[in-house]
């Protein structure tokens, strides 16, 4: 392809994966380009509270962080009973996604990556190289979002094993009422409240099922007694669970929601999109290779994998579910440990 522009790594979405693998990949030495085909800042529906490792994982990566609001901890809320635990060695922080997608951007740029607008319909690989949106690239990573396109045009996907969910996420003007992000259940639902400024709250329904955001948060009126007015309109994201067969094919790797997911009960998804995607890089870099990078994603996303199916198996048995809160405040060290186990160490 005569005059094609050429680099070390093609980057594929520029969402939080995706500029991490930029970011990544620059301050190792590489050339990198990024293809995004929304101009703009990108927002999308999430809960947007960053666990202690990815706010650890992105201070790691030079990003600065913009003010948010930092949470200590976890409480589940349920028929009239409640559980807290609090992390060990570090806070989390609520930030609005479009700040954290600023951030971002902002470091890339003083990176000096290569940001192109655009779609890619098709991609062309060789031994050598892989072309796509008019680069060429040694290698590509695939972070283009939870429906991946190029997962799917690589025959990638695998039937889901859980009913469909989805979630809806909405800001309130409020003051925070706890350092704790919130999960509300009940036999339907759950509703996420999240701390993200001094005056502002995030809340975001997840469900299976159908129905408007109003109707979700109806559920739950211990949380909609304490919201004051609506500043931004109802984003919804969904089905969830992506299954992949693998995530590497030839010189091309699925990074973020596109290397597959479940659902973020955990609240983990984008610290393992930003732990694969800086691991990624290292198997490049380093002299691992390509398809070194499966392994180091099935190690990363183990916990994430583990805890999730659990929480996904008591969704569906509301029988076993109605006992996990009442149990975990009669026990309180048994959430203490669980919750150390979904926050612990990925390196």
């Amino acid at each position: 392809m005569s005059g094609t522009r050429s680099v070390d790594l093609l980057v594929v979405g520029g969402g939080p994966a995706g500029l991490a693998t930029a970011i990544e990949g620059a301050r190792r030495g590489m050339a990198v380009a990024l293809i995004e085909r929304r101009s703009g800042v990108i927002d999308k529906a999430c809960g947007e509270g960053l666990m202690p490792p990815a706010v650890r994982e992105l201070r790691e990566l030079g990003v600065v962080l913009p003010h948010g609001r930092p949470f200590a901890g976890i409480r589940y809320q349920a028929d009239g009973c409640g559980a807290e635990a609090r992390f060990r060695g570090g806070q989390g922080i609520g930030l609005r996604r479009i700040a954290l997608q600023e951030a971002l951007v902002a470091r890339a740029e003083d990176l000096g990556v290569h940001r192109v607008q655009g779609e890619v319909i098709e991609i062309r690989q060789t031994s050598e190289f892989v072309e796509a949106g008019g680069l060429r690239g040694r290698w590509l990573a695939a972070a283009d979002g939870l429906h991946s396109r190029i997962r799917r045009s690589f025959g990638l996907e695998r039937p889901p094993r859980h009913p469909q969910r989805h979630g809806i996420r909405r800001h309130f003007r409020a003051e925070p009422w706890s350092d704790l992000v919130e999960v509300h259940w009940d036999d339907e639902a759950e509703a996420y409240v999240t701390p993200v400024d001094d005056d502002l709250v995030g809340v975001a329904v997840l469900f299976a099922g159908h129905g408007s955001f109003d109707a979700w948060l109806r559920r739950f009126p211990a949380v909609a007694s304490r919201l004051g007015p609506a500043v931004s309109t109802p984003k919804g994201a969904g089905p969830f669970e992506q299954r992949v067969a693998r995530r590497v094919v030839g010189r091309v790797a699925l990074v973020g929601d596109a290397a597959g997911f479940l659902d973020p009960l955990t609240g983990e998804g984008v610290g393992l999109g930003i732990a694969a995607a800086r691991a990624l890089v290292r198997c490049l870099v380093s002299g691992e290779g390509i398809e070194a990078y499966e392994r180091r994603w099935l190690a990363l996303s183990r916990r994430y994998r583990l805890t999730t199916e659990a929480l996904l198996c008591l969704r569906q048995a509301p029988i076993l579910r109605r006992r996990l809160v009442p149990m975990l405040q009669r026990f309180p060290s048994l959430f203490d440990s669980a919750l150390r186990f979904m926050v612990g160490s990925r390196r």
